[in-house]
Parts: structure tokens; C-alpha cells; sequence
């Protein structure tokens, strides 16, 4: 059995790290009210876009957009959104795997991947995986810009509109509420009729420029939204995933150190008696 010394060194440290979880638990709790938050708040904008273009495609039903037109897919861009840090349980690691069965889906139908990261996480499991990174964002922070995000969104709108690419896909972890994450993958080009579609009424406007520039702008805006508001979803998860994990991780570092206390105790009560013991054994043998 181990020395009450180093028992009680365990103990110490445990509690340390205990203190260090329930703090973690706590600013995480704090910060996923104010993700939800704004992921609440992009939702609209999102919404009015897509509003938006249903009324201008239904108005103009001669002219399809390139976006919404489907090709034979030889290549596809993926969008892997992913958390800067770690410490959120399997947030990550569920979103990787779901990633991973879907490129070798596509590699089995010789699809060729270009992959856009945005976080840290994602980028070191492009860099382990060998893909073929085209872009690469991290670092932005607990509210991301949507002007942060254009550039990266850019690079696959242009491959995609060179021919160079058939399908834009979007990896990301979808927020079902503050206990539960979903990893999904979305894809966003060609936009489908049904994405768009979803009023019964529409009507149409004064245009200026032309409203096939209006729908052009429109359509790039609506693909760079839905990103960005797969970011903000994403740090919703983060926090939420964070604070139930740093909340495992108290629980069971509690469990652990009541474990530790009652060796402690074992371990000084066995030293008592040993002692006891030899103070009658020499008292006898005095005697």
C-alpha cells in the first residue's frame, strides 16, 4: 500500500486540477449563453437572403444561375469548420469521423477533395490526414467576422465557377441544444431549388444594377452566410460541449479524491496499529 505521503501528494493535486475544471466549467457556462446568443442573431440575416432570392428566381424563372446548376461531380470542395481548442470532449473527434467516411465515399467514386479549414483542430487533421488544403483560417475567436470568413469562401466560389470544382460541401457541428451536437455535412453548391423555395408567395423589385447582378452578388452572399453561420453554430457547440466535459471532468476528479481519502485513511490506520503493536511488543519484552 502506498505511503500516507504520497497519497496526500495525489490528494493535492487532484484538488488543484479540480479547481482548475470547475472554473473552466464555469467561463464556458458564461460564454455559451452569449454563443447562443449570437447564433440567434445571424439566423435572420440568413433568412432574408434566402427569402430574397426565392422571389428573384421565381420572378426571372428563364435565367438558372450557375450556382444552381448540377454537374457530373469529378472534384468537390469541403468546408470543415472545427474549434480552435481542445478540451470539449468529442466535438472534434465525432466531426472527423463523419468527415472521413464521406471522402472515402468520394475517393471510392474517384472523387478528387480540396479541403478549406477553418480552426486549429481542423488544420492539424488536414496536415496528419495528407489532404489538400486550399485555405486555411484559425484563430477567430469567440465571435467570428463574416468579413473573417469571405476570403476563404471565396477561393472555392471561384474554383467552382472556373469548372474547376462541381460541389462546395460544409462540414460542421450542428447545434441541437446545450447538451447535445451533431456533426453534419451540408452541401451549399449548387444550391438546390427546395433551399431556396420556401415561401408561397413572392413578389419582385426595382432593381439596380441588373437583377442578374443583384442574384449573382445575392447567391455568392448567401453561400459566405451560410459558413459564417456555421462558425458562430460552431463555437454554440464549443461552449456547450466545454462545459459538459470540464463538468465530467469535476465530478470526477471529486470521486477520485474521495476515493484517495479513504486509502489515506486505510493507510494511517494500518501505521497506527503497526505502531501500537511494537510499543506492546517492546513493552512486553521490557517487562
Amino acid at each position: 500500500m502506498a505511503g500516507t505521503k504520497e497519497i496526500r501528494t495525489k490528494i493535492k493535486s487532484i484538488q488543484n486540477t479540480r479547481k482548475i475544471t470547475k472554473a473552466m466549467e464555469m467561463v464556458a457556462a458564461a460564454k455559451m449563453r452569449k454563443a447562443q446568443e449570437n447564433m440567434q442573431a445571424t439566423r435572420p440575416y440568413l433568412d432574408k437572403i434566402r427569402v430574397v432570392i426565392s422571389n428573384l428566381s421565381k420572378a426571372h424563372p428563364e435565367y438558372v444561375h450557375p450556382f444552381m446548376v448540377e454537374r457530373t461531380v469529378k472534384r468537390v470542395g469541403l468546408i470543415l469548420v472545427t474549434t480552435d481548442r481542445g478540451l470539449c470532449g468529442g466535438l472534434n473527434v465525432n466531426l472527423f469521423r463523419r468527415v472521413l467516411r464521406s471522402m472515402q465515399a468520394w475517393s471510392e467514386s474517384n472523387i478528387e477533395i480540396d479541403v478549406c479549414v477553418i480552426g486549429s483542430k481542423g488544420a492539424a487533421f488536414v496536415k496528419r490526414g495528407a489532404f489538400n488544403p486550399v485555405a486555411e483560417i484559425t484563430g477567430l475567436g469567440d465571435r467570428p467576422r463574416f468579413v473573417k470568413v469571405q476570403g476563404a469562401v471565396k477561393t472555392l466560389l471561384d474554383s467552382f465557377e472556373a469548372g474547376k470544382i462541381d460541389e462546395v460541401w460544409v462540414a460542421r457541428n450542428e447545434f441541437v441544444n446545450s447538451m447535445s451536437q451533431k456533426p453534419d455535412l451540408v452541401c451549399v453548391l449548387p444550391i438546390a431549388p427546395e433551399t431556396i423555395t420556401t415561401q408561397q408567395h413572392h413578389w419582385d423589385y426595382i432593381y439596380e444594377p441588373e437583377s442578374k447582378d443583384v442574384l449573382d452578388l445575392l447567391l455568392k452572399r448567401f453561400v459566405a452566410a451560410s459558413v459564417h453561420q456555421a462558425t458562430v453554430e460552431n463555437v454554440a457547440c464549443e461552449m456547450s460541449a466545454r462545459r459538459i466535459a470540464m463538468k465530467n471532468a469535476t465530478d470526477n476528479a471529486g470521486d477520485l479524491i474521495g476515493a484517495l481519502k479513504l486509502k489515506y485513511n486505510k493507510a494511517r490506520q494500518a501505521a497506527i496499529t503497526q505502531e501500537i503493536a511494537e510499543i506492546v511488543s517492546g513493552a512486553a519484552a521490557v517487562g
